[in-house]
């Protein structure tokens, strides 16, 4: 099958590994993977904060890049749940664009969850030696119903043990412009989420949402804690994380 792979904007400019992850996850899946040179955002920033126009715009663009493709998979909750559950509400009535905007999103797909649901894998090219604890991400969790995917994943990586910390499923406070616009609140959650991450004794704090990996590695960072890796998904299951860096 013809993957096209979403990059997403903020692994793009912050932490590109991820990407070549992904990508190593879904070639090992048998994917004829596809990764459009000009592929930009989304659309979600804009669209949370009012400006629709721009999330129209994105969502025409993101159409004609992935035109091809049978999948389009992005290692992002947040993103792959803004093309699947909010562009479509952009383009309601406007017949053959509104159809071809709902083809997208119903072939869009959340990294674990295409790996499990539809590329069924069976194993995965990783190991990681050490204890991990796991972040559920609010869109991926709430709009695309992703939470056993990964850990049925993370259960085929040799010499990983998965301990489950208090409240995975809570905010970390990130929230996007959440952040930005409440940030007392947004740290008060951040500084929950973290330290029920530390109080399971885990060496590494995983989740499948970049903006959620960068909000808790910064806590981590504030209240110096050195010691706590902070790894997407993707990385621990295509074996690019080392629980030593």
């Amino acid at each position: 099958m013809r993957v096209g792979l979403f990059v997403t904007c903020m692994v793009d400019l912050m932490r590109p590994d991820i990407g070549f992850a992904a990508l190593r996850l879904l070639e090992a899946a048998g994917c004829t993977v596809y990764v459009p040179e000009r592929q930009t955002c989304c659309g979600q920033p804009g669209y949370n904060s009012g400006d629709h126009e721009a999330g129209t715009a994105l969502a025409r663009k993101l159409a004609d890049e992935f035109v091809d493709c049978d999948y389009i998979v992005a290692p992002s909750g947040s993103c792959a749940g803004m093309v699947r559950t909010h562009h479509p509400k952009l383009f309601d009535d406007q017949g053959a664009e509104g159809r071809r905007i709902r083809a997208m999103a119903e072939k869009t797909y959340e990294l674990t969850d295409f790996l499990v649901r539809i590329a069924e894998v069976k194993s995965v090219p990783g190991r990681y030696d050490g204890k991990v604890t796991y972040h559920d991400s609010c869109s991926g969790l709430r709009e695309l119903g992703v939470r056993d995917q990964p850990r049925r994943l993370l259960a085929m990586v040799p010499g990983l043990e998965l301990v489950e910390m208090r409240d995975a499923t809570v905010c970390c406070g990130f929230g996007g412009t959440f952040s930005i616009k409440l940030g007392p609140i947004s740290t008060r959650m951040s500084d929950n989420k973290v330290r029920n991450a530390q109080s399971t004794g885990a060496g590494a704090l995983v989740a499948g949402d970049l903006g959620c990996l960068l909000n808790m590695e910064g806590r981590l960072s504030r209240i110096g804690d050195k010691r706590t890796r902070v790894w997407h998904v993707a990385e621990i299951l295509a074996g690019m994380a080392d629980p030593a860096h």
